[in-house]
């Protein structure tokens, strides 16, 4: 008899965003004469093209793998050096942040990194969620037994939930007890909200006291305009001893369909076996990625490599002035109808609170039938997300415009 892995029957409901498409198809084949109408401005899927330098890039490495002189087979599971040694330089050492190349794991995205980490760590660990999060953090933790089950609510026994609120300006606290892991993710999908340096701090001087992990993602960290806001957690001092950071190509130089992210675990920092000891995580990180991954593509990586190019460098920022610029569009369009309105600013996502008290898949279905605009509930986050919806920026200016008139139009 093959048994299953039970804790996937604790997993509440479906993802979120299969559920979201679910509910699109029912509305589309219940009204067949809007899908030329429909905008989504749900899942933070890009929609503008790939930066030229990428392409050429990749075309060039293509042609490579033509010639018997130039082809390459399999790669270093961990990255082509010659990636791992720009992103050291151009996302770290440029910026004074001690960041080396061999500390670099190359990935085909930080939503599998952030999963495939737990592999590294027991089963017994006490894990603080910020509330609400990107599910991908929650789910993952189910999958591996991390949980007991999920209460009325959603909520699932053994997760630490940090209350993530208006009143706090959508940034957890350290918890007032040890956890021996945090996620933490800045700027936060999906609320937009960014960390300053002093509360980053907090969080590091919290996780070396209480010999806590902190996993930091900042897929989004390239939005950040204000140079006093922390990009990478290892701004902070201390940091190398109690964090890993995932990274990502997709968000900024458009890669969601081509793959390329990155893990950075440095040398220095340590997790206990059950008897203390001290156990450097950067070689279990490497035997795992060496063990269960063959690595991102040669032209790939090519392709992320360019973006540090001075012409990938400038094509980048005007992906992301793009995307800013549909924020800034979509807030001031949710402000002027007397919305409660967050991010925005250094985040390609709008958190805009619920009027009158509707739930968050009652805004949902008004935002589909009556304005043919896909969002994203906020309950899908967690259960402080509810009250709550977030609005995607990617997409063209056209349909951006669009969605801002649309919300204009409606009776809030």
């Amino acid at each position: 008899m093959a048994t299953i892995n039970e804790n996937y029957l604790k997993l509440k409901a479906g993802y979120l965003f299969p559920e979201i498409a679910r509910r699109v198809r029912v509305f589309l084949e219940e009204n067949p004469d809007t899908s030329s109408r429909l905008i989504r401005c749900g899942i933070g899927d890009v929609t503008e093209p790939l930066p030229q330098a990428a392409i050429q890039a990749m075309k060039a490495a293509t042609d490579e793998l033509g010639n018997r002189e130039t082809f390459r087979g399999y790669g270093p599971e961990q990255g082509y050096d010659f990636l791992r040694e720009a992103i050291a330089a151009n996302d770290y050492q440029a910026r004074g942040i001690e960041i080396s190349a061999d500390e670099i794991f190359i990935s085909d995205g930080s939503k599998c990194d952030a999963a495939n980490i737990l592999d590294i760590f027991g089963a017994d660990n006490r894990i603080a969620i910020s509330d609400p999060v990107y599910p991908v953090y929650v789910d993952t933790n189910v999958m591996a037994g991390h949980t007991g089950p999920a209460d009325e609510s959603g909520a699932y026994a053994g997760l630490k939930y940090l209350p993530c609120t208006p009143e706090n300006g959508f940034v957890a606290e350290p918890p007032d007890e040890p956890v021996d892991i945090a996620y933490l993710c800045f700027p936060n999908n999906p609320t937009g909200a960014v960390a300053t340096r002093e509360q980053l701090q907090k969080w590091v001087d919290y996780a070396r006291a209480n010999r806590t992990i902190l996993f930091f993602d900042a897929a989004y960290g390239d939005y950040i305009s204000d140079p006093a806001i922390p990009r990478s957690i290892y701004e902070i001092e201390g940091a190398r001893e109690c964090a890993i950071e995932f990274r990502s190509f997709s968000k900024n130089g458009g890669f969601t369909g081509v793959r390329c992210a990155l893990t950075v675990v440095p040398q220095t920092v340590q997790g206990y076996t059950k008897d203390g000891e001290a156990v450097a995580l950067h070689p279990l990180w490497l035997r795992r990625s060496t063990t269960k991954f063959n690595g991102v593509s040669y032209p790939v990586q090519r392709a992320a490599e360019a973006l540090y190019s001075d012409e990938g460098k400038a094509e980048v920022q005007a992906l992301i002035a793009h995307y800013m610029g549909n924020a800034r569009i979509l807030r001031e369009a949710a402000q002027q109808c007397g919305l409660q309105v967050w991010g925005g600013v250094h985040a390609p996502y709008i958190w805009i609170q619920a009027p009158g008290g509707l739930s968050s898949w009652e805004v949902f279905d008004r935002m589909l039938n009556e304005a043919n605009v896909v969002i994203t509930p906020g309950s899908g986050f967690g259960r402080r997300g509810e009250g709550f919806f977030r609005v995607s920026a990617f997409n063209s200016r056209a349909n951006v415009e669009e969605v801002a008139r649309r919300l204009s139009s409606m009776n809030w």
